[in-house]
């Protein structure tokens, strides 16, 4: 994201909601990238489902060991399965990216120029694969693609950030985290606010 875009989006998180104004002051500047190695990115998605960061990472760094830092589908499709569990895939995981490999070698699931649709349109591209939904694809949207507007609503360290930065009695559901971007005048740049309440996480 561009700096006067950037600088833009935190003048609006930080005149319309006292809490991200306040977090935005304590933690400098959180700003969008994005990456072009599509394919890597739904691996390094699907691998790191239901895990820390930490778990996550040591698996990918496994897996790129094993296939190189530019998997070929065919060499995924090609791997045993038993090779795949060995690197720390479980079962459903080596379903899910034997599965993403097949579609985008016969070209199901068309990868080129995914930047290129808006957001539904990704959407239903990469929910063709199995183990990819609401959740992966958010992730793809922020992290790959760099968009702005994308809320989360279903990431539990987002709701996490949302109960300690706000104070929230009970835990909140995807609903709650809907209305509270909606009070808090979040959009247009909803990836930039929960970028910012990931941060708190971090800092603590």
């Amino acid at each position: 994201m561009k700096p006067e875009k950037l600088k833009k989006a935190l003048e609006h998180l930080s005149k319309n909601d006292k809490t991200l104004s306040t977090i935005i002051k304590n933690n400098g500047i959180c700003n969008l990238t994005s990456r072009k190695d599509f394919f890597n990115s739904l691996l390094e998605a699907i691998i790191g489902q239901q895990l820390s960061l930490k778990a996550a990472g040591c698996i990918i760094k496994r897996f790129y060991g094993q296939f190189g830092i530019n998997p070929h589908p065919a060499d995924i499709l090609a791997a045993p399965d038993e090779l795949l569990r060995s690197l720390g895939l479980s079962n459903a995981k080596v379903k899910y990216v034997k599965d993403l490999s097949d579609k985008v070698l016969k070209n199901t699931v068309k990868l080129d120029g995914i930047e290129k649709k808006n957001d539904e349109g990704i959407y239903k591209e990469l929910v063709q694969v199995k183990g990819i939904g609401k959740w992966t694809i958010d992730m793809f949207l922020i992290f790959t693609l760099g968009r702005e507007n994308i809320l989360p609503t279903g990431d539990l360290g987002l709701k996490n950030a949302i109960v300690m930065n706000y104070k929230l009695r009970k835990f909140p559901e995807e609903k709650d985290v809907e209305k509270l971007s909606k009070k808090g005048g979040w959009a247009p740049y909803n990836s930039i606010a929960s970028l910012y309440l990931w941060e708190t996480l971090n800092k603590k």
